[in-house]
């Protein structure tokens, strides 16, 4: 069981406001919709339902039952079931025999990899997915100073009736974030990197990193909290 199944019917509502990545992964996945988009960490459709929307047939994976139902909903809702497969499995071991030309991983979902060994295993597996010259393109973080004193140990109201808590372990690396409202619970742990380690993990799988960002505007990254890694199968 994943710990979003907890959260399936809260997750829409607690991440509403997140939209800035969106109009970027539909342009990116247009470029590649000569063939299916895999999206690795679908969840609710946040990003896949839009692509979809957009004419692209995407190929949605996601551990949680929970979120990919939620997600079947939406898609049916918004009249694109049809151009949206959901299939349940892991980043590690995505169940996807198709090949393709571009493989998301949206949202910082690598986040929930706790070892090299584990991430160098789902990038390799990604990697396995991509026609030659495919890309890879997913997002991650590594929080501010300023970030983590104003957030570490707190219940703070993400949107209304839905709190938040983060807990940051500076020498472990990792984020064990709290979701709540009033009927349901959860808590799961992200592990961050340094850019460094993610441009040498891409190298480890068999990638060649075209293009850094320190936002979904395409600008290069400067050092800041957020990174957007577009790589290239070798």
């Amino acid at each position: 069981m994943s710990e979003y199944d907890a959260i399936a019917g809260l997750y829409d509502p607690w991440s509403t406001s997140v939209v800035e990545d969106i109009s970027f992964y539909v342009e990116e996945a247009l470029q590649a919709a000569a063939r299916p988009v895999v999206e690795l960490g679908v969840g609710t459709g946040r990003i896949a339902i839009p692509m979809a929307m957009a004419g692209v047939q995407v190929i949605g994976v996601d551990a949680s039952a929970g979120m990919l139902a939620v997600c079947a909903a939406r898609a049916a809702e918004a009249g694109v079931a049809d151009r949206l497969e959901l299939r349940q499995g892991d980043l590690r071991r995505p169940p996807v025999d198709e090949r393709v030309l571009l493989v998301t991983c949206p949202f910082r979902a690598y986040l929930h990899l706790d070892r090299d060994d584990a991430r160098l295993e789902a990038l390799s597996a990604a990697r396995e997915l991509l026609l030659p010259g495919g890309r890879l393109i997913f997002d991650v973080f590594r929080p501010s100073q300023e970030d983590i004193e104003e957030t570490h140990g707190r219940w703070i109201e993400r949107e209304q009736g839905i709190d938040e808590r983060a807990d940051w372990n500076l020498v472990e690396q990792t984020l064990t974030l709290s979701v709540r409202d009033a009927a349901c619970e959860t808590t799961m742990r992200l592990w961050w990197l340094e850019p460094q380690r993610w441009v040498a993990l891409l190298a480890d799988a068999g990638f060649e990193v075209e293009g850094v960002y320190g936002w979904f505007d395409r600008q290069p990254y400067a050092g800041g909290e957020d990174t957007v890694f577009v790589a290239r199968r070798r």
